[in-house]
């Protein structure tokens, strides 16, 4: 029986346009259920909804490509919904290495950008459309003229493929011709078949071709004809059906490949005998006959579709077919075409395209492998080094270990004896090997173990009772390939009739089409897609004797249109104007020299000599050169410059000039040295200015102390009166310098420990912490010190409002070690005021614990709240008020840097159910992007797949709203240090589903309805994880 889905579109509700040319063929046997013929065609999609659900999905599926046709099935307006556009200051990159262009990815639109690069690489297509000038599609400039007839359509496919041959940018957008789609951003990032897209796209351009030169541009390239024929074995009467056809869809399940296929369909024959018996219309009875089809015309290129996905009717859900199923790179379609006397190289096709959607049946990712016909692309390879031959411990870290258990298993077998093992210690071992179980980590693909084994008997033998499995002969693992077939047939059978195939010289141009990645693979390589959860979905033919002119050979600019030229070459300039400045804004740094002659040390910093602006000179210098070329660039500036130079980094204090960090390593770059924009830079000569050898580094910083005395009268005698001055000291100098500074009798000393919500409260210090720094007492810039002799009493402060308390009430801050090094203590408290920094703290808990020295570089210290759990990592250079800790708080030791000022520290967990103490953590770059963010906690958490998405918990502790925009930074989502990110299975949806669309979903998996303005994340009902795992059937790549 031949179904034409013509035919059924109208039963099932699909709404594909009637036009005669769009059916797709089907061939069943009579004997067949008709179950099983529904179920072929409602689960050919990988990302279709169940097929229940799947009633008038199609014309949604593609928002209003077909509006003139469906406006009045849904009044749902996608033009109004709002686009979710994403701009990007930075212009697109050159084009790489391979000198081709890929097409960026809406967000689930790869189905379509594999689509449209098969028809770029088409040259007869793409040069028919080329062919079609102005006048008879219309220009961009008079579409919103009322009497103006303007097909967008195709003149938004001109400029797509004139950019993806002329404009160098690494990846084409889209985003032009979906909008001509009538596309919302709903649609833009849900992912749809392939298959459905092609035949739909065919039948929109016929429609907008329509009273032109191209109307048949279609029916010419892809049109071809089946005939059906029915013979009577009575009068050997014949009863004939043509049927046309756009793309031929072959059976996958119980088919060894494409051409068992094309002889089941075209070759072999039905027989209706005994009690399946035809009626004649010349016999005007039930005799028996036989029936077949044969292919009648053929087209310039031949489309094939692979059915691999279909239902289970037992088991009442769908599945994707990964077993073998070849396809040659030639075939020779004469057996299966009605005779005649045509040259028998006229039904010889090349591959030239292949389709591939990794994934199950709902939801995965489609990339293409293309042949580039007319060599426009760059097509080179590295080197290749020989390889010893592979273990385990070599594939371990590869990725196709996640993605293929049959390169595990092969070499787990391969370490063990005889190649023989239990099965049970088969999955232990995989266990240890992964860290994953079977059951964790494929059986929602492949099912059970022993299951799997059995499916690969080729491979695996099983012992009669199970217990037991061995490594067949033909299954050892490859030393030159990772997916080197064993089947020496099926390798025959993909390179007999493709002559030159290992042949580097003459073998064909093929390229791995992945969205905007773009690498160049050998012809070999194909065979990868035969079976798997990687595997080919549609197959592109053309005519053998479809010859290409030799000027349009490496020529990109051939048979594209001179106004599309004009306007490519226009925006090649444009684009050279935008990287440029987009490299001047970015990579340019601005940096302030101060000249070392200019200066001169005093009050323990330094200070121009004349003035500011004669002592600095602003120098504009690329941060990706090295510090030896801004070291030359600055001796040509400095002609007068004698001797040796050096840079280092200063600042500014309250003091003056400081100079911190000497620079070293004229290799590398200034972006490498963490050199910032505005950056001083002190240039000297390293040991002295103005014969005076200067102090450098953070210990020796100089504070401005306010110090405070009783002031002296006339006579000598002590005033009344307290007086406050100005004076500097080095950070690491002795607190009693104060007194020596002052040249008074000895005296006592009190700081201002006072909080600015409370009242003045002076501290006295003790004599045996005058020999203690002023930075290890907490003292910064601005402080102010108290002097007072010691033979006087506190009358004069205490009249005047002061309070003054003992050492032993200075606040101070305990520390755990959590280093993991054993201690003479667990913990110890340290003196500290809100002024103290973080730093001093730190190293002062190092050496009151007795640890290594070598923590000072490598630890940080992290306050634990009052649960026990250590929280984000608090920076050296914070004082105790900046961190907003409070005394008698308890921080934690801990290894590890903490978090610069560009980074977060995060904590994330698997799923919503969040255990205290089973967070992870890690530290990231504030400017790193939601989807790459992702895409590493995925990485860390071992968590295979991409059908995974990311929410903040908020306050209750509970799963907010996901992070839908996947290209913004983190910290334009407002995700700060400390924050919990949750990795949620399942990807996300649009922000909005409409109630008229939620259809789509069948209510038995979400339990009730909800109002088409709450968000899928935000609906009361069902749980959390449900509906993770219902988002999970609507995933996009």
């Amino acid at each position: 029986m031949v179904v034409s889905n013509v035919g059924l579109s109208r039963l099932l509700g699909l709404g594909f346009r009637q036009n005669g040319l769009k059916r797709n063929i089907l061939h069943f046997r009579a004997s067949c259920p008709l179950g099983t013929v529904l179920g072929a065609l409602c689960v050919s999609s990988p990302s279709d909804p169940p097929p229940h659900s799947r009633v008038g999905s199609s014309f949604t599926m593609f928002g209003d490509l077909f509006e003139e046709d469906y406006s009045s099935v849904s009044n749902y307006q996608y033009g109004k919904e709002k686009k979710l556009k994403t701009k990007t200051l930075e212009p697109p990159a050159p084009r790489e290495f391979t000198n081709l262009s890929g097409i960026r990815n809406q967000g689930g639109t790869c189905y379509l950008n594999s689509l449209l690069q098969t028809l770029h690489f088409t040259p007869e297509f793409r040069e028919a459309l080329f062919s079609l000038g102005p006048e008879e599609l219309g220009s961009f400039e008079d579409k919103d003229k009322p009497d103006a007839k303007v097909r967008i359509i195709p003149l938004q496919l001109q400029r797509l493929f004139a950019q993806l041959l002329v404009l160098d940018q690494d990846a084409a957008s889209t985003a032009d011709l979906t909008d001509s789609f009538g596309w919302t951003s709903n649609e833009e990032m849900r992912q749809h078949d392939v298959q459905e897209l092609n035949r739909i796209l065919f039948s929109a351009l016929e429609t907008s071709l329509v009273g032109t030169s191209g109307h048949d541009l279609i029916n010419r390239l892809y049109h071809g004809t089946v005939v059906n024929q029915v013979v009577c074995k009575e009068c050997k009467n014949v009863s004939e059906k043509q049927e046309d056809f756009l793309d031929l869809t072959v059976a996958v399940k119980n088919v060894s490949g494409l051409e068992d296929a094309l002889w089941t369909m075209f070759v072999e024959e039905e027989v209706f005998d005994c009690d399946n018996l035809y009626h004649c219309g010349t016999c005007d009875r039930l005799v028996k006959a036989t029936k077949s089809a044969k292919l009648r015309k053929l087209p310039p290129f031949l489309t094939v579709s692979l059915l691999r996905f279909n239902f289970d009717f037992v088991k009442r859900e769908r599945y994707k077919e990964t077993s073998c199923y070849t396809f040659p790179l030639r075939i020779n379609l004469k057996p299966f075409c009605e005779q005649s006397d045509s040259d028998d190289l006229e039904y010889v096709y090349d591959l030239f395209s292949v389709i591939i959607h990794k994934g199950g049946c709902y939801g995965g990712h489609y990339h293409v492998y293309i042949k580039d016909v007319d060599h426009l692309g760059n097509w080179q390879f590295q080197e290749e080094e020989s390889k010893p031959v592979l273990s385990f411990k070599d594939l371990q870290n590869e990725e196709e270990i996640d993605d293929d258990p049959l390169i595990i298993l092969k070499a787990i077998l391969l370490q063990e004896e005889n190649n023989v093992i239990p099965v049970d210690q088969l999955g232990q071992k995989l266990l240890k090997k992964t860290g994953m179980s079977w059951n964790k980590k494929y059986r929602r693909q492949y099912g059970p173990l022993r299951k799997f084994l059995k499916l690969h008997s080729q491979i695996f033998l099983l012992s009669s009772d199970e217990s037991t499995v061995s490594l067949l002969k033909n299954g050892f693992l490859q030393a030159e390939s990772d997916f080197q077939r064993n089947d020496q047939h099926i390798f025959k059978t993909f390179t007999s009739e493709s002559p030159g195939l290992n042949d580097k010289t003459s073998c064909p141009h093929w390229f791995d089409i992945n969205d905007s990645k773009v690498q160049p693979i050998k012809e070999k390589d194909i065979e990868r897609q035969f079976q798997g959860k990687e595997s080919a979905y549609m197959l592109f033919y053309r005519k053998s004797q479809l010859q290409r002119p030799p000027e349009a050979q490496a020529n990109p600019r051939y048979g594209v249109p001179c106004h599309l030229l004009s306007e490519m070459d226009a925006a090649n300039i444009e684009l050279q104007i935008k990287r440029a400045e987009w490299d001047s804004t970015n990579n340019n740094l601005e940096l302030h020299l101060h000249l070392g002659p200019h200066y001169h040390f005093f009050s323990g910093a330094l200070h121009p000599v004349v003035s500011k602006a004669e002592s600095v000179l602003d120098l504009t210098f690329d941060k990706r050169k090295t510090l030896g070329d801004l070291r030359q660039s600055i001796f040509q500036l400095l002609e007068f410059w004698e001797g040796d130079m050096v840079l280092s980094v200063a600042k500014f204090v309250p003091a003056g000039l400081h100079v911190y960090q000497t620079l070293d390593g004229d290799d590398l770059t200034l972006w490498e040295m963490e050199i910032v924009d505005g950056e001083d830079l002190f240039v000297w000569n390293g040991v002295e200015v103005g014969g005076i050898q200067i102090p450098t580094g953070n210990d020796c910083e100089p504070l401005l102390i306010n110090v405070l005395h009783l002031a002296t009268s006339s006579e000598g005698d002590k005033c009344q009166q307290l007086v406050e001055s100005p004076h500097v000291f080095p950070s690491n100098a002795q607190m009693g310098e104060v007194l020596t500074t002052l040249a008074g009798p000895m005296g006592v000393l009190f700081i201002n420990a006072t909080d600015p919500a409370e009242e003045e409260n002076w501290v006295a210090i003790p004599r045996e912490d005058l020999k203690k720094t002023f930075r290890e007492l907490g003292l910064g810039n601005h402080s102010s010190v108290l002097v007072q002799d010691s033979r006087d009493d506190n009358s004069v402060l205490l009249k005047q409002g002061k309070w003054f308390s003992g050492m032993s009430e200075i606040s101070w801050l305990q520390v755990q070690n959590l280093c993991g090094l054993e201690s003479e203590e667990k913990q110890v408290k340290i003196s500290a005021t809100m002024n103290t920094v973080v730093f001093d703290i730190r190293i002062k808990a190092i050496k009151e614990l007795k640890l290594m020295k070598e923590l000072a570089e490598n630890s940080c210290l992290r306050p634990i709240d009052r649960n026990g759990k250590l929280l984000c990592p608090v920076p050296d250079s914070y004082t105790l008020k900046e961190a907003e800790l409070k005394m008698g708080s308890s921080l934690g030791l801990c290894p590890g840097k903490a978090p610069t000022s560009s980074q977060l520290f995060l904590f994330f967990t698997v799923g919503s159910d969040v255990q205290p103490g089973t967070e992870m953590e890690i530290i990231v770059e504030a400017t790193m992007s939601v989807g790459d963010c992702l895409k590493l906690l995925l990485e860390k958490s071992g968590l295979p797949g991409d059908t995974w998405h990311l929410r903040k918990m908020d306050w209750c502790y509970e799963a907010g709203e996901p992070l839908c925009e996947e290209d913004a930074a983190l910290r334009e989502v407002a995700i700060r240090s400390g924050d919990t990110l949750l990795l949620i299975e399942g990807k996300l949806p649009p922000p909005m589903l409409p109630a008229t669309r939620t259809g789509r979903f069948p209510s038995a998996s979400w339990g009730t309805w909800r109002s088409p303005k709450t968000p899928l994340w935000q609906s009361s009902r069902p749980s959390l994880s449900d509906r993770a795992c219902v988002v999970g059937h609507v995933q996009w790549p």
